[in-house]
């Protein structure tokens, strides 16, 4: 048996249909009963391990099998990141990569995630807050969890017994809460209104626990500031931003710095003093303002909160002129082999299913240097192999182990031509 690309373990049936098995190990003997149709295969339950790996060991948390958050806690460190490093590997074969060296992966650490998305359900025995059963909608109530920044972790139990009282949830909500420097900012979506009563008992909450900034919606509606006790910023190298409520902000401090570090180590050695390059995807300036020092950056977005808080930040003196925001969806409207012409690097970091229109049209640029920040082994497959296309060669990778445990890989490949 093998793991998969979801973490779970992949046996097979007589007739060779695959068996998913979660919660299992290269190479263990299981007893399994399927469970639903997954594909031309079938999810299953392990009903006994009649033979154990000696890579198996005594997960971190008690949620660990019921909770979706993690798929790997009971794996030996090595075995576990070789996996993670093999799931790139594959993806790298199937563009056309498939002798290039790959750098040490870069490890995230417990305690140290900034950013969670959390569900909500009122139930009759209470209100249930934490994460999503695997493949389930159901909400598994967190009483632990080692993974998280333990300030986030902190204000689990206290924002239940709130949401408890607010009549903004009636049956489901859910919240986002991201780790600041300013302290921790919360974006919370009911499922009914919001009412005078409910504002009071947040606002209380907001002072009592020292959080900067909490927002609230109604289901998907743009949300509103229910209190701002004091700016909801962040340093994102040493420029100060303010992202939108529920931004998407890199998980883990180490993966960011080890993001940022290649980037940087990718450039070009020598920049004419007028060079620009382009940063695709650019959210709010997480590698933006890495650069900025280094070289002349037109950074581009699409999301309309993530692009103004960009922008405001980049029209500070502070960053000196030297980086243009411009909001595009780059998705619908890709920059063009023409508008790419005038950039010494472009920067990429792509939404989970990568960017094959955009990739395409870099592709048949002929930029010299391509950065490209992934999410995902399977996009970068796609993606990469337009680029082994039209004769780029990768030069470098670095994979990257930001959300401890689970089945997702950052990485960095630095493709030149």
């Amino acid at each position: 048996m093998r793991v998969g690309a979801d973490g779970d373990g992949v046996g097979a049936l007589a007739d060779g249909a695959p068996l998913y098995i979660p919660f299992t190990l290269p190479d263990e003997l299981i007893l399994a009963r399927p469970v639903s149709r997954h594909g031309e295969g079938w999810i299953s339950a392990a009903e006994t391990v009649l033979e154990t790996s000696p890579e198996r060991i005594a997960p971190a948390c008690q949620h660990f099998g019921t909770c979706g958050g993690c798929v790997a806690q009971h794996w030996r460190t090595p075995g576990y990141q070789a996996w993670k490093v093999a799931l790139l590997q594959a993806g790298l074969r199937r563009a056309g990569y498939g002798d290039v060296a790959i750098a040490p992966i870069v490890s995230g650490r417990p305690g140290s995630r900034r950013r969670i998305d959390l569900a909500v359900r009122r139930l009759p025995a209470g209100v249930r807050l934490g994460l999503h059963r695997g493949r389930s909608s159901e909400v598994v109530d967190l009483a632990e969890c080692p993974i998280l920044h333990p300030d986030l972790f902190a204000l689990i139990a206290p924002l239940r017994a709130l949401l408890t009282r607010l009549r903004t949830l009636r049956k489901e909500a859910s919240v986002v809460v991201n780790l600041l420097d300013a302290g921790p900012d919360l974006l919370l979506r009911g499922d009914a209104p919001l009412e005078q009563t409910d504002r009071n008992l947040i606002i209380d909450f907001a002072r009592d626990h020292g959080l900067p900034r909490v927002s609230w919606a109604q289901g998907i509606d743009t949300p509103e500031t229910v209190v701002l006790l004091r700016p909801a910023v962040t340093s994102l190298s040493g420029t100060s931003v303010a992202p939108p409520p529920g931004a998407f902000l890199q998980a883990a401090e180490v993966g960011e710095q080890a993001i940022i570090e290649r980037v940087l180590a990718a450039l070009p050695d020598k920049l004419p003093g007028r060079a620009r390059v382009a940063e695709l995807y650019a959210g709010c300036g997480t590698i933006t303002f890495a650069l900025a020092p280094r070289v002349r950056v037109a950074a581009f977005e699409g999301d309309r909160d993530a692009f103004a808080a960009l922008r405001t930040a980049a029209n500070n003196p502070a960053t000196g002129g030297r980086v243009e925001a411009i909001q595009r969806d780059l998705t619908r409207q890709p920059l063009l082999v023409k508008e790419l012409a005038s950039f010494a690097a472009v920067i990429l970091d792509p939404p989970h299913n990568g960017a094959p229109e955009q990739t395409g049209q870099i592709a048949a640029s002929g930029v010299k240097t391509v950065i490209y920040v992934s999410c995902n082994p399977g996009a970068l497959a796609k993606d990469g192999l337009l680029l082994k296309q039209a004769g780029y060669r990768l030069e470098s990778v670095t994979p990257i182990d930001q959300v401890l445990w689970s089945a997702r890989l950052e990485s960095v490949c630095v493709f030149r031509k």
